[in-house]
């Protein structure tokens, strides 16, 4: 006869267990209940083996493994409890949700609980009431933006941004509000115990976000909902437009004329406001630029335009660093896992500049703290923080799995819509940081990189790209002194600076130079692009531009080749066989001109592309492509 606590809870060994075996596969989740998905079931190779599962959440997706196990031993590290009963009833075990079961294929079916280990046991019989676990809800988590939205029919957030929420009782909300003229959304988690904007949420277990009018407000929508994402898509209800709100119609000739003239009213005080304002902006420039005033703008806009679940400047963020992933001149950039609400990991790139790189660490972090700066084609920032007690300065930004353009480019050869992705989205990033308006028509500072290379370029997942790296970058203010502009040195990589760089002739009276010097170098990486072209049928090995020159030129053997020489990277006479390549490889021949007044805008290469890709004979030309990597 057995004895002993743990040998009298094994199951009956009269036969084995039927269980679902199936390694980790994305699971479906409703309220207290999973379900595995798994389409695998087998016969337990022991008779002793009970049915067990081990769930988790990453990056949103609930993921379940299921399998036959032996109770006797540790599952991942932790030790079964109730496999007796008929339910697979989670529970957390060292920082895992495992649950066991014996009966046939009993682990399809998942129920969670906060029962964790030290607490009472919570029965798993049939009669037992199991306490619901609700999973962190995923939303759209913006804070404020501005919209085109007008409060009608269905609306689009545009948010990115997807984050956890911090509370498992948390929804998610959005809020539409029209303020002086300017429509905003505003997307977050929020607890539908608390007010939000003075209001109870309504309706907060919708699977959609039904906009409601605020009341007392003419101008302000909320909805609120408990799916993940939901609140990314809003739905006003039909006449909701704030801007002529339904009312009585006494006369209606009468509130016709009223409207008109009001309107009208409006319409020249607003003119006349805003340009008053254009003329304040281009003849008052600000006295001074402290230090204190530009970092506490540049940490409110940081706040204002990223993400809300990071905490910006207040405490450190938790993050682990990962591996290595790239070491320039000034930091190095770490894979490393940001960790959330949910204890899931967020892959983040962490730049770490030692105490000495402060100067480097600052420019870049000011820069990126512009939240004017913001477009799909600048590589997302999140915050900077400054480790005193490893001596370190972080900047904290998107990570891209595909790595840096040159990488990326000697390992794989494009076709020509890849080309076309590739080099369209360079461009419109160039021209974003030139511009000196928003897409939006907000007034923007203009930015030169002044260290433009595939290096610096990063290849998001959808094959376009965004630019990194902004350590020598200058924000050209329109009250920057020449004298402040000469003080900038002779700065870049040698193999991508522009002859004026290289000889140091920079025409500093003229702010437009700095970006005709970022043309040039952004004309040798687009070389760099089309050289790894299927559709020139002559595709080489990748090489950098000027690639018979040593790994590191110096700036002398760069001034033999560019200026003496008047070299340029070779343009091959295969790329006349596909009338894309050769019209872009004329573009490009335009933008390294030796006479800096001579090269393209950015903004002009960006209207060039598109005319280039839209071409009617360029589609006809048609590209098969290549997989060969």
């Amino acid at each position: 006869m057995m004895s002993g606590g743990t040998s009298a809870m094994l199951p009956s060994t009269n036969q084995h267990s039927r269980c679902k075996s199936c390694d980790p596969q994305p699971a479906a989740c409703r309220a207290n209940e999973c379900i595995s998905n798994c389409s695998v079931s087998r016969v337990c190779p022991n008779p002793q083996d009970v049915c067990a599962a081990v769930w988790w959440r990453k990056a949103g997706m609930v993921t379940v493994e299921t399998m036959c196990h032996d109770p006797t031993r540790a599952l991942r590290g932790a030790m079964l409890q109730d496999y007796n009963g008929s339910v697979c009833v989670l529970s957390i075990r060292q920082s895992l949700r495992v649950c066991a079961c014996t009966g046939h294929e009993c682990n399809e079916r998942l129920l969670l609980n906060t029962h964790t280990e030290g607490e009472d046991k919570i029965e798993t019989s049939s009669a037992s009431v199991i306490k619901e676990f609700k999973v962190p809800q995923l939303c759209k988590f913006c804070d404020i933006e501005f919209t085109t939205c007008n409060a009608t029919g269905v609306c689009e957030s545009f948010c990115k941004v997807t984050s956890i929420c911090e509370n498992p009782e948390e929804v998610c909300v959005s809020s539409w509000r029209r303020e002086e003229g300017n429509a905003t959304i505003e997307t977050v988690c929020h607890h539908p115990a608390l007010r939000f904007r003075g209001q109870f949420l309504k309706d907060f277990n919708s699977k959609t976000c039904e906009m409601k009018r605020v009341k007392g407000a003419e101008d302000e929508f909320i909805c609120s909902c408990n799916e993940e994402e939901c609140n990314g898509r809003l739905i006003f209800p039909d006449g909701a437009d704030p801007v002529s709100p339904r009312s009585e119609e006494p006369k209606l000739p009468f509130l016709m004329l009223v409207g008109l003239v009001s309107s009208a009213v409006v319409l020249v005080l607003l003119v006349s406001l805003l340009f008053v304002y254009w003329v304040y902006r281009q003849h008052k420039a600000p006295a001074s630029k402290g230090k204190s005033e530009s970092e506490t703008c540049a940490i409110i806009m940081n706040e204002d335009r990223s993400d809300n679940s990071l905490n910006h400047n207040l405490e450190l963020l938790p993050i682990q660093l990962d591996s290595s992933v790239g070491k320039g001149r000034f930091a190095e950039v770490f894979r490393a896992g940001l960790k959330q609400a949910s204890q899931s990991f967020q892959t983040v790139a962490v730049k770490i500049f030692p105490y000495e790189e402060y100067a480097s660490w600052k420019t870049e972090w000011e820069i990126y703290s512009d939240a004017e700066l913001r477009h799909e084609n600048v590589l997302h920032f999140l915050t900077a923080e400054d480790r005193k007690a490893s001596r370190q300065y972080w900047l904290i930004t998107a990570y891209q799995e595909r790595g840096n353009l040159q990488d990326f480019l000697s390992q794989h050869v494009i076709s020509w819509d890849e080309l076309c992705r590739l080099a369209g989205s360079l461009a419109r990033g160039v021209a974003h940081l030139h511009a000196d308006r928003t897409p939006c028509g907000r007034a923007k500072v203009a930015i030169v990189h002044r260290d433009l290379k595939s290096a610096n370029v990063l290849v998001k997942s959808d094959l376009t790209c965004c630019l990194c790296d902004f350590g020598l970058s200058l924000r050209l203010d329109t009250y920057t002194s020449p004298e402040e502009l000469a003080n900038s040195g002779q700065v870049g990589t040698a193999r991508y600076m522009a002859p004026e760089v290289l000889e140091s002739r920079m025409d500093l009276e003229n702010i437009e130079s700095f970006k005709q010097a970022d043309v040039y170098s952004m004309a040798l990486v687009l070389w760099e692009i089309v050289s790894r072209c299927s559709a020139t049928g002559d595709v080489r090995e990748y090489e950098p531009p000027f690639g018979k020159l040593k790994e590191h030129p110096c700036v002398e053997s760069m001034k033999d080749d560019v200026i003496r020489d008047r070299l340029r990277p070779e343009i091959p006479v295969s790329w006349s066989n596909h009338m894309g390549v050769h019209l872009l490889s004329s573009t490009i021949e335009e933008c390294w001109d030796h006479d800096p007044e001579a090269r393209l805008t950015a903004q002009c290469v960006v209207e060039r592309l598109s005319d280039i890709i839209s071409s009617d004979i360029i589609k006809s030309t048609g590209d098969s492509g290549s997989d060969d990597k």
